[in-house]
């Protein structure tokens, strides 16, 4: 079974990253055509904040792992998570949120 890893910003309230979260898997759900991620294991792992998440982005987009990245208009359209279906050990030192 796959898992959907979903990273999020820790600089945003407790509230606002969960629904950031949940913004991050309705973005994959409805542009993600290579995925074989049938609602399984569901893993939201926290980063510091935006330079961080883009650290990310950057570094899955140099490894041609596809995934998808949710922007907030109310923040300037700056991203505020990412979810990708990845099937390794690439955020193995990422903490759970």
């Amino acid at each position: 079974m796959k898992k959907l890893f979903v990273l999020v910003r820790k600089d945003l309230s407790t509230s606002q990253q969960a629904v950031q979260a949940g913004h991050a898997v309705a973005e994959f759900l409805l542009h993600s055509d290579f995925s074989d991620w049938d609602n399984g294991t569901l893993i939201y792992l926290g980063v510091k904040g935006l330079y961080q998440l883009e650290k990310w982005i950057l570094k899955l987009k140099e490894l041609d792992i596809p995934f998808t990245i949710f922007k907030e208009p109310d923040i300037g359209n700056e991203p505020t998570a990412i979810a990708t279906d990845v099937n390794n050990k690439i955020f193995k030192r990422l903490n759970l949120l």
